[in-house]
């Protein structure tokens, strides 16, 4: 059982543990040529991320093909991922994918106008 002493702490067994509290919406970078790539969170098994564009995507010849799985969500913002057998698919806000390992893609547009804010879960 929990009991909760603070907004930034909780104690298990006589144990106090700090959390920690962000807002994913939150100190974004301001002037930048790249995305960025920002971890969250991970364990033994699992990476979350936010990523941040801003017009990026990836260069004509990479593909992404990574070892884990992918669910990625568009939480702001707009994108394009396309697939190497030409199936492409548009994401808008609340809009997500489940993408399994070793499934080559790559991200092909983001709004160059605006961020694009995305949460990656790596498992």
């Amino acid at each position: 059982m929990s009991a909760r002493i603070s907004p930034a702490s909780f104690r298990i067994a006589g144990e106090v543990f700090p959390l920690s509290m962000n807002n994913i919406f939150e100190e974004i970078p301001g002037n930048r040529e790249q995305e960025i790539f920002e971890q969250l969170a991970a364990g033994e098994c699992v990476k979350i991320e936010r990523i941040i564009s801003k017009g990026q995507k990836s260069p004509v010849s990479g593909w992404y093909d990574q070892e884990e799985n992918e669910w990625v969500m568009v939480l702001k913002g707009q994108a394009e991922l396309s697939f190497p057998d030409g199936t492409s698919v548009r994401l808008g806000a609340g809009d997500f994918i489940d993408i399994p390992s070793h499934k080559k893609h790559k991200v092909d547009w983001t709004d160059p106008e605006r961020e694009t804010i995305w949460l990656a879960i790596h498992y």
